[in-house]
Formats: C-alpha cells, structure tokens, sequence
C-alpha cells in the first residue's frame, strides 16, 4: 500500500476543495494517505511517503505563494529524486505558466511526475474534480 502526503496552500478554499478530491481518489485506490496544510509540512516529512500531491494557487505574476508555500516547497527540493510527485493548484488569471514553471522545477529536481498539473480557473467544477480524483488514483 503506498503512502501519500497531500500538501496544499489554499487562500480562498478553491486549492483546499481540490486537495480533498486529491486525497479522495488516493483513498478510493486503497492508499495511506495524509493531508497537510503548507504550515504543517517540511522537507524532513519527504522520506515518510511514497508519493506527494503539492497544491498551491497561482499568486502574483503567476507564482507559487511566497510567504508559506514556497518557502515550505524549496525544503522539499532535495527530497524530490526519484519520488511520485503529483502538482494541482486554482488560477484567477494567466494561462497557467504558473503551473509549468513549477512542473519543470520538480522535474530538475528529479521527480517523478504521476501527470500533468491539475488547474482550474477559480474553484474547481466538475471537470476539475474529476482530474483531481484522477491525480490521487495515480499517485497511489
């Protein structure tokens, strides 16, 4: 059974409604799973899971959050080689290059990416859930 960390960042609830789709589908393919918020999660936790979904809006110029999130993820950095990674994050505005930036970074970092990124444009409809339950099955 593999076991997934789901770590996330949320300022309007739209990132935190996809994490719990994320965390749904892993559960349904039968993994182990936890959720964390940006806060609660290190990079000293990478080495206690299989796999780890990270979630976080776009911010500013098509950005990860800077005061939590980022500062969190860069300490995850090291830990990503070689580990299932699965990204997914809300966007107001911009085409996603947040997204894509972010994908590349971790596969710089040798992650291994389950899928592309999950976004959605404001909170996430149907379509977006789906994909969200789509990346948890992946990941487990």
């Amino acid at each position: 059974m593999s076991k997934i960390a789901i770590v996330y960042w949320s300022g309007t609830g739209n990132t935190e409604a996809m994490a719990n789709k994320v965390l749904s589908g892993a559960q349904a393919a039968g993994a182990e799973t936890e959720i964390f918020t940006a806060a609660e999660f290190a990079g000293d936790k990478m080495a206690n899971f299989d796999a780890v979904a990270f979630g976080c809006p776009s911010m500013g110029s098509e950005q990860l959050e800077e005061s939590e999130f980022e500062p969190m993820f860069s300490g995850c950095i090291g830990g990503l080689k070689g580990k299932k990674i699965g990204l997914f994050g809300s966007y107001g505005w911009g085409d996603g290059e947040w997204m894509r930036t972010w994908e590349a970074q971790c596969r710089e970092a040798g992650a291994e990416l389950v899928s592309a990124g999950v976004i959605c444009n404001e909170a996430p409809d149907a379509a977006a859930e789906a994909n969200c339950e789509a990346l948890g099955r992946a990941l487990a």
